[in-house]
Order: structure tokens, then C-alpha cells, then sequence
């Protein structure tokens, strides 16, 4: 990147909210499996003379949501209409919030290289969400838009930052800490594949030590972290090729396309101005109590944020190793109710910690992946990985043995304990047995063991490894070592 300009980047993020009916109608919201145009009414398909009814629950998400990232909650929220004509909108206007929001005055913290930085939150609004096109190209050449009005009306949340992100990776740790935020606090699914939290992403450049803004141009709906990350790298290089050249910066709408890896230009950027917002009519202002404010802040739980650093303090694990653990709720909690039976069982805390994470953040993610699974599919409980980690503890087993184990076990269920014996899987820790045979490596390997007297320490990797060929990998590495140099010494 050129040193002499500064990026400037602020996201709008969108996210469905986890409520069972849709924003203004009691049609169900759950809408992603479901037959095209079956979750429908009067009033998803506006309908003329229809009026709209708001969603209490969708309501008390956004201010929860607004709550868990630091934000001041309005006494009195309403609604607007904006309007503009696109084929995913049937009434021709987006019921939405625009000068009375439910939260205000926000901020995020997010680390990066060991830099804290804290990102403004410029407001948490409501609006419905809109229908959904699936463009067809015919193999004649011809080509045609479906329109399935299922999505249309689902409560959709948007969380506007302010420009305080200064770096694509800036903007990508913003997203990783927002989602891990609505997910732990149920307000959203947050399933970037189903797109129910997708970003809206504007970027603009000035020089360095300016504070007047740049010509800015948005990202539309880019739905994973991966190609947020991506397309703003691009448009950043963009921007900075268009201004040494001497060439303007339009400001528009531009999408990210995965395949050309490119931002491709869209439209010219509307402004407030031209949606013609005015107070929805159909709809009285919302008048929101300190009293109900308390009552959902109540049920706000630990936020991830504070779980990190209570993982950091308590259990000694590292920002990267928690950050993994608490991006997944149901991981989370197995590896905090695993723990509780190690202790159970007698096992250092913080030792079991680093073991049990590494299970959960290594050797997790590879069995889903090679089976294609779901952590909500697995067979095993809580108890039986506090039981591996006591074998490991013990030395029962090696880590090739552990993962063979443990792969096992997360697919059948069953007690470590007996998927080792039926695989015949447990470490030769007898020290009679390993004597003999280490006795007789060492008058087969004698040239490697005057290596070792000579001063040359892989001598002994190599006769190590011996041992564990000759006993299959069943040999406890630690007292085979301490056998051989003692029995090396005694020669």
C-alpha cells in the first residue's frame, strides 16, 4: 500500500433477527427451507390497505443488542418510510428508522497485533428485510428474474459504525467481535451462508495527516468475512491507482464478485435525500421505558469479550486460543463443563485447559471438516473428554493415540477408555518391558550410541525412534528416553 494515504473505513452491518414471526405481520420467519412464496400475506406482499403491527421481540433484540455494544437507548424510537423502486420491494418503500433510532452512540473494542482500539457505533436501527431475487440464464441465451417473497418482512437489525477503521484487517476483526457478540446474545443466528448478517462495507482514501474525508464508495451485501476482507484490499489498491493517476473517485455502489476478485461498479450512490424518508403513518412512535430497558439488560450473559479475558486469567490459555473457543457457544460450554469434571477427577486445571483446547480448536475443526459434519451432529459428551484428558495426563496415551481416540469418540460416543482397548491403543509405560527392549536396540545401534558419547544429541532422536518402531508407537517417549540415556551411561 502507497505510505502516503490513509484508508478510512466504516461498515454497515445487517442481521436477521432470531424472533419466530416476521417485522410488521405474523407470518413465520423461518423462511430459509422453506417453500418459495409460502411464508406470505397481505401484508409481506403490501397489499394496499393492509397495516403493519410491530414485533415486540424484535424490538427487545435490537435494544439488547445495543446494550451489549455500549450504546444509549432513545426513550422514544419510530418508524420511516424509504423510499425507492427495486423488484425486492413490493410496496415500492422499506419501512425503517431514520432520525429516531433505538440505540445511539455506541463502541466496539477490537485487538490487533496486540493494539487495542475502540470503533464508534453510530447507531442500531430496525427496518424489514426485502424479497429475494434468483436470476436465471437460459442456455438459448435468454434470461429471467424469480422473485420469492418469503424474506420479505423478516426483522432485519443494521449497526452503522463510524469511520474509524484505518486497514481492511481493522474492519475484519470489527466483524469477527460483532458477530461473536449478536450470536452470544441470541439476538441473530448471524449465518453469513443463509446471509443473515451480511455487511455493507464504504471505504474512502485521503492523505496522510488530512482529516477531511475522501470520495466514498460502498461494498454492497458481501456475506463472509473472507470476502469483506478481500474486497476492501481491492478497492483500497482501487482507490490509490485512481488518485496517482490524477483521475477522480465517483462515488457509488460497487459489488464484490468472488470469481474475478474484483469490485465491479453497480450504480451511482444514492443519498438520504433521495429516499424521501417520512414518518411511517401506519405506525405510532415507540415509547421505551427505563424500567423495560433494565429488564433485558438483566439478561444480558457474559459477553464474549469478558469470556476471553476470564479464559486468559483463569485458565492461562492464550487471546488466540480463547478468541477460538468462544466464537462457538456450544464449544464454549463443552469446554468450560469439561473442565468442571476434570476437576472432578482430580486433574490440575490449567494443565487440562491447554490440553482440552487444543482438542477443541485443532482436532475439532479437522473431523468436522473431513466428515462434513456439525458440532450439534457429534455422539460424545463432556465427560468423556474430561476421561481422555486424564489418559493424557496420565500418559496412557501419546498424541497420536489421543487423536485416534478422540476422533472416535466424537463420532461413536462411546468411553475413551474402551475405544483404546478395542484398538489396542494405550502406552508401553512398563519400565521392565521398555529395559529389555531398549537393551537390545543399543547392541543393534552401537555406532549411534558411541555418537551419542561423542557429544552428537541426535543420536538419541534416532535411537528413540527405533524404540518406537520396534514397539509400534506404544512407547512412552518421555520414560523410553530417560531408560536409554541411563542405560547409554552405564555401558
Amino acid at each position: 500500500m502507497n505510505n502516503k494515504y490513509e484508508t478510512v473505513i466504516g461498515l454497515e452491518v445487517h442481521s436477521q433477527l432470531l424472533t419466530k414471526s416476521k417485522m410488521f405481520c405474523g407470518c413465520e420467519s423461518d423462511y430459509q427451507n422453506a417453500q418459495p412464496n409460502s411464508r406470505v400475506c397481505p401484508i409481506c406482499m403490501g397489499m394496499p390497505g393492509v397495516l403493519p403491527v410491530v414485533n415486540k421481540k424484535a424490538v427487545e433484540l435490537i435494544i439488547k443488542t445495543g446494550l451489549a455494544i455500549g450504546c444509549s437507548i432513545n426513550q422514544e424510537t419510530k418508524f420511516d418510510r424509504k423510499n425507492y423502486s427495486y423488484p425486492d420491494l413490493m410496496k415500492g418503500y422499506q419501512i425503517s428508522q431514520f432520525d429516531l433510532p433505538v440505540a445511539i452512540n455506541g463502541n466496539l473494542n477490537i485487538s490487533l497485533d496486540g493494539n487495542e482500539k475502540t470503533i464508534g457505533v453510530t447507531r442500531v436501527h430496525l427496518e424489514e428485510d426485502v424479497a429475494r431475487l434468483i436470476h436465471k440464464n437460459e442456455s438459448n441465451g435468454t434470461s429471467h428474474s424469480l422473485i420469492d417473497i418469503n424474506r420479505a418482512g423478516v426483522p432485519l437489525m443494521e449497526i452503522v459504525s463510524e469511520p474509524d477503521m484505518r486497514s481492511p484487517e481493522e474492519a475484519n476483526e470489527y466483524l469477527i467481535q460483532l458477530h461473536s457478540i449478536v450470536r452470544s446474545i441470541k439476538a441473530s443466528t448471524a449465518n453469513m451462508e443463509e446471509g443473515s448478517f451480511r455487511c455493507d462495507a464504504n471505504i474512502s482514501m485521503r492523505l496522510k495527516g488530512t482529516t477531511e474525508l475522501g470520495t466514498k464508495v460502498e461494498i454492497k451485501n458481501v456475506n463472509s468475512f473472507r470476502s469483506v476482507f478481500r474486497a476492501l484490499q481491492f478497492e483500497q489498491n482501487r482507490q490509490i491507482n485512481l488518485l496517482e493517476k490524477g483521475e477522480e473517485i465517483v462515488q457509488e455502489t460497487r459489488g464484490w464478485s468472488d470469481e474475478s476478485e474484483k469490485t465491479v461498479s453497480q450504480r451511482i450512490k444514492e443519498f438520504a435525500a433521495d429516499y424521501r424518508y417520512f414518518p411511517e403513518p401506519d405506525l405510532p412512535p415507540i415509547i421505551i421505558s427505563k424500567k423495560w430497558v433494565d429488564e433485558i439488560k438483566s439478561t444480558i450473559d457474559e459477553l464474549p469479550a469478558e469470556k476471553i479475558k476470564r479464559f486468559i486469567t483463569s485458565f492461562k490459555l492464550s487471546q488466540y486460543d480463547s478468541s477460538l473457543l468462544i466464537s462457538n457457544d456450544i464449544v464454549s460450554t463443552f469446554f468450560e463443563d469439561t473442565l468442571k469434571e476434570c476437576k472432578n477427577l482430580g486433574l490440575k486445571e490449567q494443565t487440562s485447559a491447554k490440553t482440552c483446547a487444543n482438542l477443541l480448536n485443532v482436532d475439532l475443526p479437522r473431523i468436522l471438516n473431513e466428515k462434513q459434519i456439525q458440532v450439534t451432529d457429534l455422539k460424545t459428551d463432556y465427560k468423556n473428554l474430561a476421561i481422555l484428558i486424564k489418559m493424557i495426563s496420565e500418559d496412557t496415551l501419546n498424541s497420536t493415540m489421543a487423536k485416534t481416540v478422540f476422533d472416535n469418540m466424537l463420532l461413536l460416543g462411546k468411553n475413551p477408555i474402551e475405544i483404546a482397548e478395542n484398538l489396542g491403543l494405550s502406552q508401553i509405560s512398563d519400565t521392565d518391558s521398555l529395559e529389555q527392549i531398549i537393551s537390545n536396540i543399543l547392541s543393534n545401534n552401537t555406532s549411534a550410541v558411541q555418537d551419542y558419547l561423542e557429544g552428537k544429541e541426535t543420536a538419541i532422536r534416532f535411537l528413540i525412534g527405533q524404540v518406537m518402531k520396534e514397539t509400534k508407537g506404544k512407547a512412552n517417549p518421555k520414560i523410553a528416553t530417560e531408560i536409554l540415556i541411563n542405560q547409554i551411561k552405564k555401558s
